[in-house]
């Protein structure tokens, strides 16, 4: 197992928090670290740009008084998750800024570039670059990624196809190095799972809009509650790339989530959708498909627990198994 040097022994769990669309913000980014996940956060997120300054300042500065008062338990670090397609006309501005404050780890998505790795490597960042398949995680890595995040089928955002066994087993057969697992996870079970694969790390995104730190609306996070995997549509409409959004939040924006068009992936969006429905987009509610094993909504501390002790009794359910058949 893998584990960056920059998260160990600083994770009380071995979770990173997905970087959520509109929903990943300071209050829910220092809940997820000082609970002792990695969090996370689109640098889309904040807007205007100068919002993007406000919210590193914000996040490194508490976080670094936490620690200083926490030297036996620091929080753990956060990640800023960067769009380097060549659509995000931001990325440069934002990697300054990243830059500006030693962002320790940077998630990119859509597109690896070697000219983004080298910046991050040379203020001591490392890259976690998400991947659909084994064909572009060879790709990343080629590039200087340091780590792979492989989004599996079930997902939420913008979701693969792959089940989770065939994308990890293929990337482990050449990659020794820090790999996350992405797909239906949401209880600690599952986190021990994705590590029985070969996974270092689980990537958990849908939990985490259920918290009261996320910036979701009430009746988004009790959606999450209330509904369950065959609640969901696979899509590429919203965006330009396929995802896995919640039918309900589709239908009661005037769309038919079984009849619906295809999209020209070829003009992506990633700020206020695309085709005509600029409007609905924010209300277009996004998740994967192990929203069955959210059941409450949860302080991030408490699903961090409620996390790590799942975890805890599926280790120990787990040698009992051994012991007994031993």
């Amino acid at each position: 197992m893998t584990t960056p040097t920059i998260m160990a022994g600083k994770l009380r769990i071995p979770v990173v928090a997905a970087p959520l669309f509109i929903i990943s913000n300071p209050d829910l980014v220092i809940a997820q670290c000082k609970a002792g996940v990695v969090g996370s956060f689109p640098s889309l997120n904040a807007r205007p740009i100068g919002v993007l300054d406000e919210w590193l300042d914000r996040i490194t500065t508490e976080l670094k008084a936490y620690d200083e008062a926490h030297p036996d338990s620091p929080s753990a670090p956060f990640a800023v998750n960067q769009i380097v397609h060549r659509s995000n006309d931001r990325l440069d501005q934002d990697m300054e800024l990243c830059e500006k404050y030693q962002v320790p780890i940077v998630i990119t998505s859509l597109g690896a570039r070697v000219e983004i790795n080298e910046r991050i490597h040379a203020w001591g960042g490392i890259v976690l670059h998400d991947v659909i398949d084994n064909k572009f995680a060879k790709k990343a890595v080629s590039k200087g990624a340091d780590g792979l995040i492989a989004v599996a089928a079930g997902a939420g955002g913008h979701a693969g196809v792959l089940s989770p066994f065939a994308l990890i087993q293929e990337i482990r057969d050449w990659f020794d190095g820090p790999l996350l697992l992405s797909g239906s996870i949401a209880n600690g079970g599952a986190v021990l799972a994705s590590q029985a694969m070969g996974a270092d790390l689980a990537y958990i995104g849908s939990a985490f809009i259920a918290t009261k730190e996320a910036n979701a609306n009430l009746a988004y996070k009790q959606a999450l509650v209330d509904y369950a995997s065959n609640d969901i549509v696979y899509t590429n409409l919203f965006t330009g790339v396929h995802g896995n959004y919640l039918a309900p939040s589709i239908t009661a924006n005037g769309l038919d989530p079984q009849n619906l068009p295809t999209s020209d992936a070829s003009k992506m969006n990633f700020g206020s959708g695309s085709n005509g429905i600029a409007k609905a987009w924010k209300d277009i509610w996004g998740c994967g498909q192990g929203i069955g094993a959210i059941t409450a909504i949860l302080s991030t501390s408490d699903l961090v627990q409620r996390l790590t002790q799942e975890y805890v009794t599926a280790k120990e359910n787990l040698a009992s198994v051994v012991i007994e058949k031993s």
